[in-house]
């Protein structure tokens, strides 16, 4: 006896696949998940942060993670945060260190100070990238510079740093970090 498969019924396919996805949303608000459909990259990391804490869906850290990149690729800094910090804790993506120090790394390019402490500290580590205290010290001294709650952190850090490299090394970030400041002027930084 020779079985047969019955094809299944386009209309059964889409109606799994259409469940699935309503189900998915079911909690998010409408114009929120138009708003991020539609390109809105500061929707796009509210709904990934939604997934991500399941906050009316179901927690899940790999849609907050699709959520994150959509945002992160087209230069949100949050987005690329959330993404970096998804790659390094492993959360909705496969852990790796690479990815994340360039996620931060392009967080930190466009001034934020987080991810510049953070990256500095990847250097300091050599987790993702070389170890590597030149870098460490440029990046904690531009994220010392921003007036916030980590900047006696930073400070810190980067005087810490600063031990392990010679003169001739701190004079060339030195003037580094000032051209960095002199292109990407800042209205929450100390001199």
């Amino acid at each position: 006896m020779i079985l047969q498969r019955k094809p299944v019924s386009l209309i059964v396919l889409l109606t799994l696949t259409l469940g699935a996805a309503c189900a998915q949303t079911a909690g998010v608000d409408p114009a929120l998940l138009a708003k991020a459909n539609g390109g809105d990259t500061e929707a796009q990391v509210a709904l990934g942060d939604k997934y991500a804490a399941g906050e009316g869906v179901v927690q899940n850290y790999k849609l907050a993670a699709e959520w994150y990149r959509k945002a992160a690729e087209a230069g949100n800094v949050p987005g690329e945060i959330h993404l970096a910090d998804g790659y390094r804790d492993g959360r909705g993506l496969t852990r790796d260190m690479a990815q994340a120090a360039a996620w931060y790394r392009k967080a930190a390019d466009q001034g934020d100070a987080a991810a510049q402490g953070t990256l500095a500290m990847l250097y300091t580590l050599g987790q993702g990238v070389p170890r590597n205290d030149v870098e460490a010290y440029y990046w904690l001294d531009l994220a010392a510079a921003v007036k916030g709650p980590n900047q006696a952190r930073y400070a810190a850090n980067r005087q810490n740093v600063g031990t392990r490299i010679t003169a001739d090394e701190l004079a060339a970030v030195q003037e580094r970090v000032a051209a960095w400041k002199a292109a990407h002027p800042r209205p929450d930084t100390v001199n």
